[in-house]
């Protein structure tokens, strides 16, 4: 059964940031480095499940040390790495290319710690695949309740400060193998999906998140979850993707027709 998926994407600077970092991959669209302020309005579309579609969410760090060059080549791994093999060898391909990539480019530059997190849905025929390594997350909104599916990859923080990073994109090889978080979901109708950095989940709580995905369709959410965001104090960039799985009316209709014989 062939499910239509619509999607919605936002980017903001944020209230106090000179430079947004992050970056996306939505409708095989991604961020140039040079677009200033990296903010868009909303990319909106659809897509269905017979398709194979990459959305994700990057955000970079290391400020002066070019974080935003690292979330760009992040993007444009995941733009561009082939679709081949299991949807889990696609992903794993993409944080390693990626990875690869941004080490690269540290070393040509003579930079310190530069990398991005990475949040990423694979949407196939035979369901959805979830990746993430970093603290960018991953939620789906299933009957109502909200559940996070990706996982943090967090230190112990000291005391007052936010927890660094145990892993993200931007690990030479020879210090430590990065181990993304995978996981595989089944297509449900109605379902949500929000891929979101941390200047999302820093400034909105989870309550409000569940509200506004269940209430709103996803680019109404999208533009109500950034301004809250932006509201609430704006202290990062935030850049998030909502996801909505609906079937198609014509398919739903067939379905109908086929159950009264």
């Amino acid at each position: 059964m062939d499910y239509q998926i619509s999607y919605a994407c936002m980017s903001h600077i944020g209230r106090r940031r000179r430079m947004n970092q992050d970056n996306f991959l939505c409708g095989g669209i991604y961020a140039k480095p040079d677009q200033p302020g990296r903010g868009r309005a909303p990319i909106t579309g659809s897509v269905t499940s017979a398709q194979t579609s990459l959305f994700g969410v990057f955000d970079g760090m290391g400020g002066e040390e070019r974080g935003e060059m690292a979330s760009y080549l992040a993007a444009k791994a995941a733009f561009s790495t082939l679709r081949s093999g299991t949807p889990r060898q696609t992903l794993e391909a993409v944080c390693q290319n990626a990875n690869l990539d941004i080490c690269h480019f540290i070393e040509e530059n003579g930079l310190g710690t530069c990398g991005t997190t990475a949040a990423m849905l694979l949407l196939t025929a035979n369901g959805v695949s979830a990746c993430n390594i970093g603290d960018s997350k991953i939620f789906r909104l299933s009957a109502g309740s909200l559940y996070q599916i990706s996982e943090d990859h967090l230190s112990i923080a000291p005391y007052g400060e936010k927890a660094p990073l145990s892993q993200y994109l931007g690990i030479p090889p020879e210090e430590l193998t990065i181990c993304p978080y995978y996981a595989e979901l089944p297509y449900a109708d109605q379902d949500k999906y929000l891929l979101c950095s941390d200047g999302l989940t820093d400034m909105v709580p989870p309550e409000d998140i569940a509200r506004i995905l269940a209430k709103f369709p996803a680019e109404q959410a999208a533009q109500i979850l950034l301004q809250n965001a932006l509201d609430n104090g704006g202290k990062d960039n935030v850049t998030l993707i909502v996801l909505e799985i609906g079937r198609p009316a014509a398919t739903g209709l067939l379905d109908r027709i086929r159950n009264l014989f």
